[in-house]
């Protein structure tokens, strides 16, 4: 993202906190793994995202109408002995170089500078709840503000939680984030085909984790946007199935729900096929039912259209679908109305996708669910999921199935931004036998 896509989306912020609001975003602190091994950073997805700063232990404050400037950076000063061990820091000089902020200063000097900056604000946006101790530490400014009062200090009396304006932002992707987000579900795409290209019989779930992990680093997304599911067999009747250590066996379906993370966006894909490259009666039907509910799904998302749509859609397909192959027995919409599908359909259809891979966004609102706009982007992923009970008839037992796709709402329609990888079950079977 360029210094200008930044500066925009605070301009925005500033916008709509409006002059009398002052903004606070703490950035992500690092975390002890074990010992004095850290997991690997990375940044807050608000912080980031209005800033592009990606080092730990930082404060924003966004300041509309300040005239001093509207962006003011909190970082850890440059220190030649601990970036000798940890690596490079942009500084307070470097805050103001290249991340265009209009002020920078030590993170030591937080505490010093903060009341000014809150002094003559009336209202005080920052991630209320989030942490207690941001929680106590900001009362702890506001309340220096206060004791000021008698000369002439004036301190906010309106806390609004900055989640409420900063989601709503995220949710509408830029022409930029749209950008990011088409490569990193283009890369996702190609690691997929890999995966169906390699699969054979005797492999090990985790061998095709780390083939993943391989093809989407090779082609520059080094970290993934949530740990990989590769469920054979049963397996992928868990939802968030991890383990990714069983033997991929000879008739069986692998399900593999894998995205990669590129320039701090997700990718969230999903594929269901056979380990040896050939579906069986029992599975293709169910898959073909699968696939049918997805496309009834994607063909609902044009601006305008309810969240809901598109998974009464899917709903609707799969009930059907289960009486026709003798799982469920009834009438359509009664069935439908008694959620009688949810012993084998549980989820929902879908969720937003960007910074986060379960992204920011309400989905309802006081008067319902919301409308589409273009900008938002969504996953579309219906499954079935069949338990080896007696409810369910032989040929079906053990059987998982989802199929996920990552879709940008357009003003004419929709993109399916992870087309590239294939989902008819005919092209499967000829991409794996090739």
């Amino acid at each position: 993202m360029t210094r200008a896509e930044y500066k925009s989306r605070r301009r925005a912020l500033a916008k709509q906190i409006g002059e009398g609001g002052l903004a606070i975003l703490p950035a992500a602190r690092e975390a002890i793994r074990n010992r004095d091994v850290h997991y690997p950073f990375r940044q807050d997805s608000d912080f980031s995202y209005l800033t592009g700063f990606l080092e730990p232990d930082a404060f924003a404050v966004i300041a509309p109408k300040r005239k001093e400037g509207e962006f003011i950076l909190f970082c850890r000063p440059r220190d030649e002995a601990r970036e000798q061990w940890d690596g490079s820091r942009l500084g307070v000089e470097g805050a103001i170089a290249q991340l265009g902020a209009d002020e920078a200063y030590p993170l030591s000097d937080l505490d010093e500078v903060m009341p000014t900056l809150i002094d003559g604000h009336a209202r005080l946006y920052f991630p209320i709840g989030a942490d207690p101790a941001l929680d106590a530490r900001v009362l702890g400014w506001v309340n220096q503000v206060r004791a000021k009062s008698r000369a002439g200090a004036r301190a906010p009396d309106t806390f609004v939680t900055i989640e409420a304006v900063v989601h709503e932002q995220r949710l509408r992707k830029s022409e930029a984030e749209a950008g990011v987000m088409r490569r990193a579900a283009r890369i996702s795409a190609e690691a997929h085909c890999r995966l169906m290209s390699v699969c054979k019989p005797g492999m090990r779930e985790y061998d095709l984790e780390a083939e993943f992990d391989h093809a989407c680093a090779v082609r520059g997304a080094r970290h993934l946007a949530y740990p990989s599911i590769v469920g054979g067999g049963k397996n992928a009747c868990v939802l968030h199935y991890t383990e990714n250590a069983a033997r991929l066996e000879e008739g069986d379906l692998v399900l593999i729900d894998a995205g990669c993370e590129l320039d701090g966006y997700a990718s969230d894909i999903t594929r269901t096929f056979p380990v040896n490259g050939r579906f069986t009666p029992p599975q293709r039907a169910l898959y073909d039912l699968v696939l049918k509910a997805q496309l009834a799904a994607i063909n609902k998302l044009r601006p305008g259209v309810c969240w809901n749509e598109p998974h009464d859609a899917a709903v609707r397909v799969l009930t059907k679908g289960l009486v026709a192959l003798g799982v469920l027995a009834g009438k359509l919409g009664k069935l439908v109305k008694d959620e009688a599908y949810k012993p084998f359909y549980m989820h929902r259809t879908g969720h937003w996708l960007g910074m986060d891979v379960h992204d920011v966004g309400a989905y309802k609102g006081a008067s319902g669910w919301r409308e589409l706009e273009p900008g938002m982007v969504l996953t579309v992923e219906p499954g079935l999921y069949m338990p080896s009970t007696d409810a369910v008839p032989e040929a079906y037992r053990g059987i998982g199935i989802r199929i996920e796709d990552d879709v940008l709402i357009t003003d004419k329609g929709h993109e399916v931004l992870s087309a590239a990888v294939p989902k008819d079950a005919e092209e499967i079977e000829a991409l794996m036998a090739a």
